[in-house]
């Protein structure tokens, strides 16, 4: 815990506290979390001082009538419509009243509610960031490895089914592990977990495709606006996520998994993916360059 509170204060000691006119919006999605947990996140939202508008759209069978009483838009849907699909009602919302930013929350985040104001200043300072991702530890204060490269169904497979060694170094490229993440970088695929994004971005390339119901949404999203604008990991500032990777775990989630990921490969190319190929071959060569200045 010690060593959390170091790495976590590192990357946010230098938060203003400027206020801001409020020009971001939040989404939650929830599926079956508990009120406390959310209502916590809720409360962090509400201290910030950019965030105009919360949206909590519940894809629940059962829905949770207490918040009602929060300072939140609560939009029920009579069965899981997905997490895209979800988060596109309150994407929608944000860009027909003209709100500049939009975040996507999960509802295991937790972080210091100053850090939306510093998020908000590095994109105004920074007009071609369509997107942006904080550090994000685990809550033992270990960091997650969640930059990465486009996937190759190569990347996919290797943890589950490849040797050890070999799918280690795999995916050691794959989490682009050697940049040490200490630094800013324009990144193509950027977690869902805790995202901002640009809402002129999103009018340009597109909302969540809705045709993947869980998993590579983020994936998607992140390479199209990645081909217009810089897609950036900042870790300037930090939260922590209680990632549980349930298709790990869950023969249900698995196949969910499975079967949007086949999705996505047939949308993008399996093996003739030569935007792919470029886009990862630059993100490599930055991180090269970055640690090459190092010395």
């Amino acid at each position: 815990m010690k060593k959390m509170n170091q790495d976590i204060n590192q990357s946010n000691n230098k938060i203003e506290l400027d206020q801001n006119i409020k020009n971001m919006n939040a989404s939650i999605v929830r599926f079956d979390q508990p009120f406390e947990m959310i209502a916590s996140l809720v409360d962090l939202l509400t201290q910030s001082f950019v965030v105009h508008t919360i949206y909590i759209i519940d894809n629940s069978p059962i829905k949770e009538p207490r918040f009602q009483l929060l300072p939140i838009q609560y939009i029920t849907n009579d069965r899981n419509i997905g997490f895209g699909r979800a988060h596109n009602i309150a994407i929608k919302k944000s860009i027909d009243c003209n709100i500049k930013y939009h975040v996507i929350v999960n509802p295991d985040i937790s972080f210091d509610s100053r850090i939306l104001s510093k998020i908000v200043n590095f994109m105004e300072m920074n007009k071609t960031v369509g997107a942006l991702m904080p550090k994000v530890f685990y809550p033992n204060g270990s960091l997650q490895y969640i930059c990465k490269l486009l996937p190759t169904p190569i990347d996919l497979l290797a943890k589950r089914f490849l040797p050890k060694n070999w799918a280690n170094r795999r995916l050691n490229r794959f989490q682009l592990k050697d940049s040490g993440y200490n630094n800013t970088m324009n990144i193509p695929y950027l977690s869902g977990c805790f995202m901002v994004l640009q809402t002129d971005a999103l009018k340009h390339v597109g909302l969540f495709d809705e045709r993947f119901f869980l998993y590579p949404e983020d994936i998607d999203l992140s390479r199209r606006i990645h081909e217009h604008y810089e897609t950036m990991f900042y870790p300037e500032v930090s939260v922590i996520h209680s990632h549980e990777q349930g298709s790990y775990n869950n023969l249900k989630l698995f196949a969910i998994h499975s079967i949007n990921m086949i999705r996505y490969f047939n949308k993008w190319g399996w093996i003739n993916d030569k935007k792919r190929k470029q886009i990862n071959q630059q993100v490599l060569e930055q991180i090269y360059f970055i640690n090459h200045n190092k010395l």
